[in-house]
Parts: structure tokens; C-alpha cells; sequence
């Protein structure tokens, strides 16, 4: 089993930056590609970014391009997530992920997930 583990989130205002850290262990991290979801209250779970396991390969969604950065350091099985120019609906609960690719990573039918971060953005 792969065990991810977020941390980083809380408050902030509207317009500030966050970084969020997902440390992973009990797999080889560079096997897999890694991405993060977010959940909205009374939404469903929506994708934000993947990484491939080299990083080679990132995607992002269309809501957060420009604005957030996902990148992973392989000596530190932790991926990150920069979170620049944050709005109000980007307020989530947020969530790290792995699977084998990033196309995986998105369909999110087999993912391994963490417990989540919360992120609250002030208007």
C-alpha cells in the first residue's frame, strides 16, 4: 500500500499563496504519477493537477491553470502544490493521489488517496 500523507493547508485571504506537501511512503514514490483533487462543499471531487513520475508530463485543470504548480521532488517522496492568486471557490478540501499515470491519475478509478487538507480562502 502507498500511504499519503497532505499537509499546508488552512486560511487564507483572497489573493494569497499556500503550499501544499504530500509526503508518501510504503511504495517506491517514483513509480507512480501523482496528482491532487479538491472537494468543495456540497460539490463533488474535481481534479487540479497531475505530475508524472519523472515531471515530465503535468496537467492542469482549466479553473487553476496559471494560478497553481504541482511539482514533485522524487528524493523526498513528497509532491507539492504551489497555490498562487487564491479566490474564494478554490476553497476545498484537498486531496493528494497516485496511480501509474497521469491519465490514471485523473479518471481516478484505482487511486491511492490521502486523508485531505482543508483550504479556506477569505473574501
Amino acid at each position: 500500500q502507498l500511504q499519503l500523507v497532505e499537509s499546508g493547508g488552512g486560511l487564507v485571504e483572497n489573493g494569497g499563496s499556500l503550499r501544499l506537501s504530500c509526503a508518501a511512503s510504503g511504495r517506491t514514490f517514483s513509480d507512480y504519477a501523482m496528482g491532487w483533487f479538491r472537494q468543495a462543499p456540497g460539490k463533488e471531487r474535481e481534479f487540479v493537477a497531475a505530475i508524472s513520475w519523472s515531471g515530465e508530463i503535468i496537467d492542469y485543470a482549466d479553473s487553476v491553470k496559471g494560478r497553481f504548480t504541482v511539482s514533485r521532488d522524487n528524493s523526498k517522496n513528497t509532491v507539492y502544490l504551489q497555490m498562487n492568486s487564491l479566490k474564494p471557490e478554490d476553497t476545498a478540501v484537498y486531496y493528494c493521489t497516485a496511480d501509474w499515470t497521469t491519465a490514471q491519475v485523473q479518471i481516478a478509478s484505482n487511486n491511492y488517496w490521502g486523508q485531505g487538507t482543508q483550504v479556506t480562502v477569505s473574501s
